[in-house]
């Protein structure tokens, strides 16, 4: 799921001004902070070392497999949302579980996905009854998606998969119409994923409606996992009341609880560096238009939508100059966002943006020919080192062989 206004507020480095810090770096580039994904990973160990659940990495939200070694020692493993995912997975974190769900599986991938994962959910009895056998023959746990049919998303309707009409999950009603003996005899676990950049509140709402829909057959299962979507490093976030949510589901049904965020793991360990290429009047709106794309290298921005938080900037009206960001596509609403400073921006500017560590290596697009950005790592020692960089040739491989 994407991102959205829950994020918690800027946390910008300390110890350096981050323009001498970056100075030498080029623009548009992402830059990584290994020391905030270990302080990330520190509280998904410790609420794991508290209630025995374990905790994996959707890599749906980040991929970025160089910093896998930085996380391995605090998660049980890794979620996928598919083959390549799943390989990745394997690949990287060779010791840790590898979890897949997808929507539905190909005939010709499933039998490459079998040699990757260990925990293989099913979205559907009819997918379930195609492919579960093979799983079960390979020695993989099964799983089965439900969908508990209680909305707890406000106002984000693309992220809720409890909507009337959702195809994510099977509802009480489906899983009594199509689950026979024989295939519910597959099943070592539940799986559902309903929240989105939420507190544990929405939880508890949410394993109520689990509860009151599925509480008669979790008592068969050995596992249950409780999707992604939990803000765990949020600083606000309730974990007293998860712990208790965890704790309902072990002693209620016995079984063994997964969670698998995304957000959580790299949540306020990444930021956007980009330079202002030009700025200019239109009415009595001010603009700049800057070398980095909303559409092409913050896509959430746009689907959530989100605005992003800025280093030295406050919101509209906040500070004495308000300026709309924009990126040069020709896209009319290629627009991150309006924010103010305490004075106007001007070609050769540098912004930083908080918050992109998640949603932006793993989702961006070459749409207009835009070039991809550098992706650096900022270690804990405080070097920065180049992880990737991209051209015009990977711009055209995506096209074509030629």
């Amino acid at each position: 799921m994407g991102g959205g206004e829950n994020r918690p507020p800027f946390q910008p480095l300390k110890g350096r001004d981050w323009q001498e810090w970056f100075q030498e770096l080029p623009t548009p580039s992402y830059i990584l902070d290994e020391g905030k994904l270990r302080a990330n990973g520190q509280v998904l160990k410790a609420l794991q070392e508290r209630t025995g659940c374990k905790v994996l990495l959707a890599q749906k939200a980040f991929s970025n497999f160089d910093l896998y070694g930085t996380l391995a020692p605090y998660l049980a493993g890794t979620e996928a949302s598919g083959l390549y995912e799943a390989r990745l997975g394997r690949e990287e974190m060779p010791d840790r579980e590898v979890h897949v769900f997808c929507g539905a599986y190909r005939q010709q991938d499933f039998g490459e996905l079998l040699k990757y994962a260990d925990h293989i959910v099913f979205n559907s009895p009819r997918q379930l009854a195609q492919f579960g056998p093979a799983a079960k023959a390979a020695g993989k746990s099964v799983g089965l998606r439900i969908n508990p049919e209680r909305s707890t998303q406000e106002g984000h309707a693309i992220y809720d998969p409890c909507a009337p009409g959702s195809r994510l999950g099977t509802t009480r009603a489906q899983w009594d119409a199509a689950m026979t003996p024989e295939l519910t005899g597959l099943l070592d676990g539940l799986h559902f994923h309903t929240l989105c950049e939420q507190d544990s509140d929405a939880l508890e709402v949410t394993l109520g409606a689990v509860a009151d829909r599925f509480g008669d057959v979790l008592p068969g299962m050995k596992w249950l996992n409780f999707g992604g979507g939990h803000h765990i490093t949020r600083p606000d976030y309730d974990l007293e009341r998860l712990e208790r949510c965890i704790r309902r589901a072990q002693e209620a049904w016995d079984v063994e609880v997964y969670l698998e965020p995304g957000e959580a793991v790299a949540l306020n360990a990444g930021y956007f560096l980009t330079t202002v290429l030009d700025a200019f009047q239109n009415g009595e709106t001010s603009l700049a238009i800057l070398d980095a794309s909303a559409a092409c290298h913050m896509p959430d921005v746009l689907e959530m939508p989100y605005r992003p938080p800025l280093y030295g900037a406050g919101d509209p009206g906040e500070r004495p100059f308000t300026v709309r960001l924009g990126g040069p596509t020709c896209l009319a609403g290629d627009v991150v966002g309006d924010y103010s400073f305490d004075r106007p921006l001007a070609e050769g500017d540098r912004l930083l943006f908080g918050d992109m560590a998640i949603y932006t290596t793993c989702k961006n697009n070459t749409f207009n020919g835009m070039p991809l950005p550098d992706i650096w790592v900022l270690r804990e020692d405080g070097s920065l080192e180049k992880l990737a960089g991209f051209g015009y040739k990977d711009f055209k491989y995506r096209l074509g062989q030629g």
